[in-house]
């Protein structure tokens, strides 16, 4: 299979588990029932269509292989914690909390499926 449609798979996935994980958590741990569906689930794929690219793409060159999850889950999870704090207009704590359980859940998942 092509790296590129192993990407594709990769980000398909990936929304598929981040999205609800990000529905439930804003909406039944934290709460929130004013932020518009809609707009939960659009900025929870921008997350991903916006970092998944570098994870796969630009990252791998500049990193070691053995500290690759780790820098790369990292990065990935600050950055969609800034998005969804700034863009989605979350609590800092509650974006920070949010992008690390939608990655934490994500990647293992990942790690189950392969």
């Amino acid at each position: 299979m092509l790296y590129e449609t192993r990407f594709l798979l990769a980000l398909i996935t990936t929304w598929v588990i981040e999205i609800p994980v990000l529905i439930a958590l804003i909406r039944f741990v934290f709460r929130n029932k004013t932020l518009p569906l809609s707009r939960i689930i659009g900025f929870g794929a921008l997350c991903t269509a916006l970092t998944l690219p570098y994870l796969w793409f630009v990252l791998p060159p500049y990193v070691d292989a053995a500290y690759y999850p780790l820098i790369g889950e990292m990065l990935v999870f600050l950055v969609e914690a800034l998005i969804l704090y700034r863009l989605l207009g979350l609590n800092g704590r509650v974006a920070i909390a949010c992008s690390f359980l939608m990655n934490a859940t994500s990647f293992l998942l990942g790690l189950y499926i392969l």
